[in-house]
């Protein structure tokens, strides 16, 4: 397992230094199985001593990766119920993940340079992220440009951890009794499916991930994955007029009738898309795969008929049963779910104005762990963790912004300490 990085860092940025280290990238050809990758044991197995060195009891690796355990409250608020603080520990696919070499660059303005890779300068520049301009002269944590930094979950765990350091340390700081969980493959939409609700205990909790500070999501898209198959009528090309129907040709004018105005390249804020991720296959059989995602759940259900009725009209015109549109559903709009439950919200905008941090409540184009949990019946919305360019090797975290998150945190607990 990796060293301690540095005595000089804050202790959550020393964690998160060392936690990127343990390669645990998930795997969505291998989504049948959970964890989707063995690399995300050894990250289970890691965070499980983690949590038992800084105090927690029933401390559980599971058969699925999945860690939790369990911080006692501090002296007089052991009746108040419990809250559980999740974070993910898989790496997304989107760039190499294998290997990260995390470094701190000492930011004195202009292009933030993670590395240079063949050659190559990896950089982010204030025109790219307008928030840079805030961080000069302040150490800032990179990859080294060959791969993404893991910011996205690993500095959710770090500041988790480093949350318990500190309330291990202070006693006399409040909380209730906390439920940790650490979960695996919520990259590739599984994250919390498996974890055990009813064992962990808690009575609501929040996912700690995300990117930019004083970001709050209690709102997230409805999501589903289409798979659409389109199969062809193969003969001679050279005797194929009139006989042959080409797969590849039918897949792309399915792709060209997808509105294309409606793709996440031209949607922001609560916009919806359509999002081609995936194609395989030659003339005879091709496999086309869309992510569909919307705030609300009408313009939700209409997109997914859009498809359907794409796949009608090309049958009409090709034959019965050349297009074929099977639609998953992935996750909802957890704001459905808060009713009764706006202390939660209330109280995350409270801590972060006490850290010094205006609050940005964002309807999150995409679905964290509590957006599962939430429907699942454990209302969890999400803290976030302070990073930027989440899915990229120019991925990056200032360091103050890891600690300042850990004040959120401590200063968050609090407010459940006396809640009945």
């Amino acid at each position: 397992m990796p060293e301690t990085m540095s005595n000089q860092l804050p202790d959550v940025a020393e964690r998160f230094m060392r936690y990127v280290q343990v390669d645990s990238q998930s795997n969505p050809e291998n989504d049948t199985v959970t964890p989707s990758t063995p690399a995300q044991h050894e990250m289970a197995r890691y965070l499980g001593e983690e949590l038992k060195a800084l105090g927690c009891t029933d401390v559980t690796v599971d058969e699925h990766a999945y860690v939790t355990g369990t911080f006692a409250a501090s002296k007089g608020a052991e009746s108040a119920p419990a809250l559980m603080l999740c974070s993910h520990l898989d790496s997304v696919i989107d760039a190499p993940a294998s290997g990260i070499k995390p470094h701190v660059v000492y930011y004195e303005g202009g292009d933030l340079v993670a590395g240079v890779v063949n050659g190559k300068t990896i950089a982010t520049t204030q025109e790219q992220v307008p928030d840079l301009k805030d961080f000069v002269g302040m150490d800032i944590i990179c990859s080294d440009g060959s791969t993404l930094l893991s910011a996205d979950d690993k500095a959710g765990v770090a500041e988790i951890c480093a949350l318990l350091k500190r309330l291990g340390d202070n006693p006399e700081l409040a909380h209730p009794t906390l439920k940790i969980a650490f979960v695996p493959d919520e990259e590739i939409g599984h994250g919390a499916s498996l974890l055990d609700l009813e064992k962990l205990g808690a009575a609501y909790g929040y996912t700690v991930d995300g990117e930019a500070l004083g970001e709050f999501n209690y709102e997230c898209f409805n999501a589903a994955h289409a798979d659409v198959y389109f199969k062809g009528v193969m003969v001679h090309p050279g005797s194929a007029k009139d006989v042959m129907v080409n797969a590849i040709t039918v897949a792309s004018e399915f792709q060209q009738m997808v509105p294309a105005f409606e793709r996440p390249e031209h949607t922001e804020g609560y916009e919806g898309f359509y999002h081609p991720i995936a194609i395989e296959g030659s003339a005879s059989e091709v496999k086309l795969s869309y992510i569909v995602r919307d705030h609300d759940s009408q313009i939700f259900a209409n997109r997914q008929q859009v498809l359907q009725d794409i796949a009608a009209f090309l049958n009409k015109r090709y034959g019965e049963n050349t297009v074929r549109v099977e639609i998953h559903q992935e996750y909802r709009n957890m704001a459905e779910k808060f009713d009764g439950y706006e202390f939660l919200i209330d109280y995350a905008l409270e801590a972060n104005r006490e850290v010094g941090i205006e609050p940005k409540p964002v309807a999150a184009r995409g679905g964290t762990d509590g957006a599962q949990l939430t429907f699942r019946g454990l209302p969890c919305p999400n803290i976030a963790t302070g990073g930027y360019n989440a899915h990229s090797v120019r991925e990056f975290i200032p360091v103050p912004s890891l600690k300042v998150t850990v004040d959120l945190l401590e200063k968050l607990v609090a407010k459940f300490a006396t809640r009945g």
